[in-house]
């Protein structure tokens, strides 16, 4: 294996070696521990994005580390042409945990949308009575849901769209954050489901109202369609909830309460299931919707194997042990204050919006414009690693368990960074 030596090396080498289909900022990482992040000259960062939500925990949290690497040395794949030692429990603990009957484990955030793509066509056929073919799903403008080819047909990016055709059929796209649209669309006989994000991350981290999701939930049950909520980037405390659509709960951790409130017919989760250290995805529903899916209809050769088992549930009892939801919460109004008050010191910044640890500021420029890169570029120099999204929009999304005296000099260095970056415009 070739060492490299320096950040100019390592970039040569992706761009002359890999494919050309994401354009990271120019940090070249080689070590995380906890909130931090060191590049291979050896400079310290705070990690302002948790790789997209993935990394909640911390970087290398030990307990995590601790079961894959014990894991990993007894049995690492099985395929579920056998049963493994790991899977049962695993199943018992994460179904327990987020209160529904049944999970499928799959691997990708991507690979378990469209698990519960499948699952949610298969029930209307099977269970709704919709004729085979001719089933819809609605899901929302702005949405991200991943990259493969059905995700991609109802995307509203035109990066992820282009040139992919032809699109798969069957999707009905409305506004977000829309219960009259929603409403409108459901009258459609054919629906059997609805898709969405509680809070949308890619498009900007857009919050909707506060009572839309359990409107999401209501309509759903009125007109018999799956209620699917996909937590890939919100779920495991990074909204100060368990799960985002019972953000408005006050439960201490574990989020019983998420059964009274907008509960999902079908839970799709992924990054931050196994804190970043593991790929781990996994639906979740109860049996009266699991209960379509029969050996042969759906599989992954590395779903649910034992490494992975070990890896989520040492990650969700990280998050629970550390009161890691409670964190995000507290912190999150700390840092939207803090936010909100650089608002009153330039004009640079016209917007704040988020949820616990999941947050954005809106930068006062077109989209296209470089300002809110050039921000990030900057931010990089004064120690902080953040990625715009959407052009103009900034998303700040810290480990959780960072703690309060980090977050305060976190937000000095964004409120220094961006007012001498103002000054340089004035």
């Amino acid at each position: 294996m070739e060492i490299v030596e320096s950040s100019k090396e390592a970039i040569a080498l992706e761009q002359k070696h890999g494919a050309h289909n994401y354009h990271p900022l120019p940090a070249v990482l080689s070590k995380g521990e906890g909130v931090f992040m060191w590049d291979v000259e050896g400079k310290k960062y705070y990690d302002f994005l948790s790789a997209y939500s993935a990394v909640n925990q911390g970087h290398c949290h030990p307990r995590i580390i601790n079961a894959m690497t014990e894991q990993a040395q007894k049995l690492t794949l099985t395929s579920r042409a056998f049963h493994n030692d790991m899977l049962g429990p695993y199943e018992k603990y994460v179904t327990e945990y987020f209160g529904f009957d049944k999970v499928l484990p799959m691997n990708t955030g991507a690979e378990a949308v469209e698990t519960a793509i499948k699952i949610c066509r298969k029930w209307g056929y099977e269970k709704k009575g919709v004729p085979e073919n001719e089933g819809k799903i609605i899901v929302f403008d702005q949405n991200f849901h991943g990259r493969t080819t059905t995700i991609i047909s109802f995307s509203s990016d035109s990066d992820a769209r282009k040139n992919f055709g032809p699109y798969t059929d069957g999707f009905i796209k409305i506004s977000y954050n829309d219960k009259e649209a929603l409403e409108e669309a459901l009258q459609d006989e054919n629906v059997v489901g609805v898709l969405i994000e509680p809070i949308q991350g890619e498009a900007g981290v857009n919050v909707p109202g506060e009572n839309f999701m359990k409107a999401v939930a209501t309509l759903c049950k009125k007109y018999n369609v799956l209620f699917m909520a996909d937590e890939i980037q919100t779920g495991i405390g990074r909204t100060g909830g368990l799960l985002a659509v019972c953000g408005n709960c006050t439960c201490e951790g574990h989020c019983e309460q998420q059964a009274t409130y907008a509960r999902p017919d079908v839970l799709i989760l992924g990054k931050a299931i196994s804190g970043g250290v593991y790929p781990v995805s996994a639906v979740l529903a109860d049996n009266r919707v699991m209960s379509v899916i029969t050996p042969g209809t759906h599989g992954s050769t590395f779903g649910g194997n034992p490494v992975a088992g070990a890896v989520a549930m040492a990650a969700l009892e990280v998050i629970r042990d550390e009161k890691l939801t409670q964190n995000a919460r507290e912190l999150g109004k700390i840092f939207r204050k803090r936010m909100n008050d650089l608002i009153h010191k330039c004009a640079l910044v016209s917007l704040v919006r988020g949820k616990g640890l999941l947050n954005a500021i809106v930068i006062n420029d077109h989209p296209s414009s470089s300002t809110a890169w050039n921000i990030c570029l900057a931010l990089k120099e004064n120690g902080l690693l953040a990625k715009p999204t959407h052009g103009n929009i900034i998303r700040f999304a810290p480990p959780l368990v960072m703690t309060e005296e980090q977050l305060h000099e976190c937000c000095d260095i964004i409120e220094k960074t961006i007012l001498g970056y103002s000054e340089q415009m004035d």
